[in-house]
């Protein structure tokens, strides 16, 4: 029998696995961006009210809350959609590659949200993160529309990262999803309504496939990730639950190959270029958390 510590740090592992499968469901539902994270987000809304609901969850909350959660509600919608923009506009190794320059945003983004200095080493590895990039860059230019995108969403995802920290200072994770989800659902529907093509008939009709894979990303990659993720951290550093985030990239880039191999075999730069971005990833977390056990 496994005792506990290797249970939660298995079910770790499961739960960036079910991240790094985040990008591949991304490339195999057939509709676009937008509306893909309009479904994603009201599926997952529904859930998220309906575990409330079972577990009784308070999620009273003032006015003043309620606007700070629904601009970042905005910004994790923008970051989804950016995030399987890249995917089309590529394909999910160039997405999840670029996904990893996150950990640069987020030295620029902390000292600003928290008030702090910047550290020297955080410098230097957002300018290692840049160069690997441009290595990707030399042999990957026909992928440069997915390569922008993907590093938009990064920057989208190290916002709504930070600015959680500061939430969950005052609020549950519980809460502060739901409400999240909820104003992105509402902030897309705006935006297809005035913007987009509409709501017709055909926005409405999917295929039996795209419903399937859909449910599958509100329900296990969403909802469930979300809940067991909060459930982990009861009983897993924090340091050990981001470092092992890290091999999300990983895990996602070798299932695309895996489940893909004609059009996610890359160039030798590519893999360079990705080893570096993910190696300052790993290495700035060992650094930031080098007194933190499990």
């Amino acid at each position: 029998m496994l005792n506990d510590k290797i249970k939660n740090y298995l079910h770790l592992h499961f739960l960036v696995f079910i991240a790094g499968f985040t990008a591949i469901l991304g490339k195999l539902i057939t509709i676009e961006a937008v509306s893909l994270v309009w479904y994603r987000m009201l599926i997952a809304s529904v859930l998220m009210y309906l575990y409330i609901k079972i577990t009784r969850k308070d999620i009273n909350i003032t006015k003043k809350s309620l606007v700070k959660l629904s601009l970042a509600g905005i910004i994790i919608a923008l970051h989804w959609i950016t995030f399987f923009g890249a995917i089309d506009a590529s394909n999910a190794s160039i997405a999840l590659a670029m996904f990893s320059t996150g950990v640069f945003f987020a030295s620029l983004i902390e000292p600003i949200i928290y008030k702090r200095k910047l550290i020297w080493y955080e410098i230097l590895f957002g300018t290692i993160v840049v160069f690997g990039i441009y290595i990707i860059l030399e042999s990957e230019m026909r992928y440069l529309k997915g390569m922008i995108l993907g590093v938009v969403s990064a920057f989208f995802s190290s916002l709504f990262a930070v600015l959680n920290g500061k939430f969950l200072e005052k609020h549950s994770a519980t809460k502060i999803s739901f409400y999240e989800f909820i104003s992105g659902v509402l902030f897309i529907t705006v935006f297809l309504f005035f913007y987009g093509e509409g709501y017709s008939f055909k926005f409405f009709e999917l295929e039996k496939t795209d419903i399937i894979y859909l449910i599958i990303l509100a329900s296990i990659c969403t909802t469930y990730a979300f809940i067991a993720s909060t459930h982990v951290m009861k009983y897993i550093s924090l340091y050990t639950v981001v470092l092992t985030y890290n091999l999300e990239t990983i895990y996602g880039i070798i299932l695309a190959l895996i489940l893909f191999p004609e059009s996610e075999q890359m160039s030798s730069n590519f893999y360079y270029g990705s080893g570096i971005i993910l190696g300052v990833v790993i290495l700035n977390g060992l650094l930031k958390s080098s007194n933190t056990n499990y």
